[in-house]
């Protein structure tokens, strides 16, 4: 996993490395809410789905301005981000956490005076699912899915959005929101013999933070 984020960093850097007029580092906090899939083919035991339970979200960046409305950031995020099968009133969960790497192009307002700026971001890199629960031999709705103590990476695209506004000409207030895209990791939730899981997963990142210009 370390090695996978700093081959990510150090691609990144060196993209953007030839173009930075002026560099912002910044980190932030908020949740993760992540969509449920289907699953399909089982008959005569009633329906369910598959997915993950919201948690919290916890990031960093390094960005750098290429124009007045151009620009790129380095992202990594930490996502706890448990398990959950559910049907009818019933819910079974086990521990998670996800882990994100990424390179977003950011497309930005010039700010309304001085204070207040408007940005969409654009990108994609890697995603780290592991789930970190202890695996039993009897498992609630088995019939549905099964938990696994394991890892996968998946490529994720990223699109989101949000707001600056100034506190002084260094410092600014963030506001955002990101939609990580991936394949739902059965590698983590695993279909059981028979059955079928929907195959997109969307986790919901909204966050709040502080950055600073160099």
């Amino acid at each position: 996993m370390k090695t996978l984020l700093r081959s990510t960093l150090i691609l990144a850097a060196a993209c953007a490395a030839g173009f930075a007029q002026q560099w912002e580092f910044g980190g932030a906090g908020g949740g993760n809410f992540l969509n449920t899939v289907n699953v399909n083919g089982v008959s005569g035991i009633g329906s369910a789905t598959a997915g993950f339970q919201t948690g919290a979200a916890f990031g960093g960046y390094i960005g750098y301005s290429q124009s007045r409305h151009l620009g790129g950031e380095i992202r990594y995020g930490y996502l706890q981000s448990n398990l959950k099968l559910a049907s009818g009133g019933s819910t079974a969960t086990f521990s998670g956490v996800s882990h994100v790497a990424h390179y977003d192009l950011i497309l930005k307002t010039t700010r309304n005076a001085g204070r207040v700026q408007l940005f969409a971001a654009l990108g994609g890199g890697l995603k780290y699912f592991n789930g970190t629960g202890k695996e039993a031999a009897y498992q609630p709705l088995s019939q549905f899915g099964y938990f696994t103590k394991t890892s996968t990476v998946k490529p994720m695209a990223s699109v989101g959005g949000g707001v600056k506004f100034a506190v002084t000409k260094k410092v600014f207030i963030r506001t955002e929101v990101r939609d990580y895209i991936t394949a739902f990791p059965k590698e983590l939730i695993a279909p059981a013999p028979g059955t079928k899981y929907g195959s997109i997963l969307h986790d919901i990142v909204p966050m709040v933070g502080i950055g600073v210009l160099m």
